[in-house]
């Protein structure tokens, strides 16, 4: 019985052994790779958002230009706090914070990290992968010259003084006896 332990014994060492083999990404042994989940929270608040918000401006007047916060305070009504997190496979992590603080119903000032512009931020959060070099797909002159001729339509006179068949549809109610 122990002979034909063996083998099932040692396949079992093998397996428990490719988890050390793991990478940083997760992939076992450069071939498996697990799922992992992106986790998106909050508000997006880019360079050209902040810069649309002034001081002055009324609690409506930035919620329309940053969205609703994420977090609102009862115990700081004068203060929202729009905080962003991203995990993406293929990307690095990234965490923004923005605070709006308020007097009254009036914006007095806008804290934030740095933040980047919509463009910046959609290439930092792009994996696909890209094609090194796109195909031009044009034809040469001689290619060019070796095409058949168009074949010629009919006369666009002709054509349009022909008149289009008649139809006939059934009637709409039933007819009167």
């Amino acid at each position: 019985m122990t002979q034909a332990l063996r083998p099932a014994l040692a396949a079992l060492a093998l397996l428990s052994l490719a988890g050390c083999a793991a990478r940083d990404d997760g992939a076992v042994l450069g071939l498996l790779t697990p799922y992992r989940v992106e986790v998106v929270q909050g508000n997006v608040v880019t360079a050209e958002m902040a810069r649309a918000v002034r001081p002055g401006m009324s609690r409506t007047q930035v919620r329309e230009i940053l969205g609703s916060p994420l977090l609102t305070d009862p115990f700081h009504a004068d203060r929202w706090d729009y905080v962003f997190a991203i995990r993406r496979a293929g990307t690095q992590p990234q965490t923004r914070r923005v605070t709006a603080h308020f007097e009254g119903d009036r914006l007095v000032r806008l804290d934030a990290d740095e933040l980047p512009t919509e463009e910046a931020f959609v290439a930092s959060i792009d994996n696909f992968r890209k094609p090194r070099s796109v195909p031009v797909l044009q034809l040469t002159e001689e290619q060019m010259r070796n095409l058949p001729a168009p074949r010629p339509t009919a006369e666009p006179a002709a054509a349009a003084a022909a008149e289009p068949p008649t139809r006939e549809y059934p009637p709409l109610e039933p007819a009167a006896r």
